[in-house]
């Protein structure tokens, strides 16, 4: 029991609550024996949802959480609120080490400001990023930062790199990545003040595979592993990628269907089309975890189904095997009376 990689899960965030985070818990707990899953929420609405399933019961157990952050409501307010939600609920079983991880599809705001007050960072890491894998034509590359920090410093784009560079070695399995800064073209002195002042500092840090500047363009062709920006920046290309591949997938399969001859070709191409657009699927690739905290914080996808609730659980004990957040600690982590990173 010892092995258990235990999950706080909060069931009553997000679009589809708590009907699809019920389920994908169910579904986690099926697929492993190694996992046990704490859903917050409200008791008697969590044990309805769960009588229509059979699952291992000792791998599921219910935290009682009356209340719930709503999708609108100011996050750093709501967590100091509403200390019985769900969202705070979870958190401080993280932060009181009665679970390994979090994963909500609710508020985003409060899951990043809960993560860094209730949680708490890795000593020596100035801003936590919120980075999530993206699908590219090589396989897929971490999105560092997406939404968490609009306002960075070149020291903390020095830190997202180092942080993303340990996940992709870690938990994707890519040796050596290759890390690249999110610029306007290949030249060193092309970029804002920002990204000028931070490329130096990327070309000087010995613990990462610099590879220079990457334009958005090449972002989905897979030339670097570590897509390394703010997260304003971060949040356009996330948005822009879900939606013109929304758009490409829904006009491709409008295509097909306008004639015969169309939909006898589509019945031919289909098994290979459908291998090809799962590689697309966000779903998969499960939620966006909050790096450099002290536990593990995952955020997925507010219209999250079933499934990338499932995928956001189980990528939790990878995350415990590979101990990233020690990699962090050893990497960026410094004693308490240790100068701060400048910049």
């Amino acid at each position: 029991m010892s092995q258990l990689t235990r999950v706080a899960l909060e069931a009553m965030g997000g679009d589809n609550p708590p009907g699809e985070m019920v389920k994908g818990a169910v579904e986690a707990v099926k697929k492993r024996k190694d996992i046990k899953v704490l859903l917050t929420g409200r008791e008697e609405v969590l044990k309805q949802e769960l009588s229509a399933y059979t699952y291992p019961q000792e791998q599921i157990e219910i935290v009682h959480a009356e209340e719930v952050i709503e999708t609108a409501e100011p996050p750093v307010a709501a967590i100091r609120t509403k200390k019985d939600s769900s969202l705070v609920t979870a958190l401080k079983l993280v932060k009181r080490g009665e679970a390994d991880a979090f994963v909500s599809a609710g508020n985003s705001g409060a899951v990043l400001a809960g993560g860094q007050i209730l949680v708490g960072k890795i000593k020596g890491v100035e801003r936590a990023p919120l980075a999530p894998l993206i699908p590219t034509a090589k396989g897929v590359a971490l999105l560092i930062d997406c939404g968490a920090n609009v306002d960075a410093r070149p020291s903390h784009l020095v830190q997202f790199a180092q942080m993303g560079s340990i996940y992709m070695e870690h938990i994707v399995g890519k040796k050596n990545p290759r890390v690249g800064i999110v610029n306007i073209g290949a030249e060193e002195e092309k970029g804002n003040a920002l990204v000028k002042e931070t490329f130096p500092l990327l070309k000087a840090c010995k613990d990462i595979n610099f590879v220079g500047s990457v334009e958005a363009r090449e972002i989905p062709a897979g030339e670097v592993d570590v897509v390394v920006c703010e997260a304003f920046v971060g949040n356009v290309i996330l948005k822009l990628y879900e939606g013109v591949g929304g758009t490409l997938i829904h006009k491709i399969k409008a295509s097909m269907m306008t004639s015969l001859r169309s939909k006898i070709g589509a019945l031919l191409v289909k098994p290979a089309l459908k291998a090809t657009l799962k590689d697309f699927d966000a779903s998969q690739y499960g939620g966006a975890p909050l790096l450099g905290l002290k536990g593990l914080v995952v955020k997925t996808h507010g219209n999250s189904t079933s499934k990338e609730v499932c995928t956001s659980i189980t990528q939790c004990v990878s995350f415990k095997e590979q101990q990233i957040n020690e990699k962090i600690q050893e990497a960026i982590g410094r004693p308490e009376d240790a100068k701060p990173v400048s910049g």
